[in-house]
């Protein structure tokens, strides 16, 4: 396959706190803390839209979509996800895959992993084997550990033919 490849890389974290809801990779898990965030606080879909601006050098998330926008308040992360597509594909691109590592002390998101993975994947428009969602924990060390947030790297390659 001849193509233009990029690659891109993102982070993303959000504080903890009870009472909130916690949404990851577009799928709301049943937890006692959620997070701390003026959008749903989907730090894997933050993390991943990062990464799909950044293999075209187009800025930020929060460059595109502020945290200081009524617009944005409370918004699905899947809907900022849509948008940032969109922004590559307009551009020629696609996603070839995206790798995701998301960094959490609880609760154990293994039984959520296959549903994350489709819902992005659907969202993408890409198949599931294109879209890898992996769990860690800190052993308990730094904020992750403490419980205190939550954290995701994605990486993608992303391809123009």
């Amino acid at each position: 396959m001849n193509c233009d490849i990029r690659i891109g890389n993102g982070y993303d974290v959000h504080r903890l706190a009870p009472g909130l809801r916690l949404v990851l990779g577009g799928v709301e898990i049943p937890h006692h803390k959620g997070c701390v965030a003026h959008s749903d606080g989907d730090v894997i879909i933050h993390a991943l839209c990062d990464a799909l601006l950044g293999a075209l050098a187009l800025g930020d998330i929060g460059h595109h979509f502020p945290d200081t926008s009524e617009e944005f308040a409370g918004i699905d992360s899947t809907l900022l996800l849509q948008r940032t597509y969109a922004m590559v594909r307009e551009r020629g691109y696609s996603l070839v895959n995206a790798d995701i590592t998301l960094l959490l002390q609880a609760p154990k998101i293994a039984p959520y992993v296959m549903q994350m993975r489709g819902r992005l994947a659907a969202v993408l428009g890409v198949s599931t084997d294109a879209v890898s969602v992996k769990a860690t924990t800190t052993e308990r060390l730094g904020f992750t550990g403490r419980e205190e947030g939550v954290e995701a790297y994605a990486a993608v390659i992303i391809c123009k033919e």
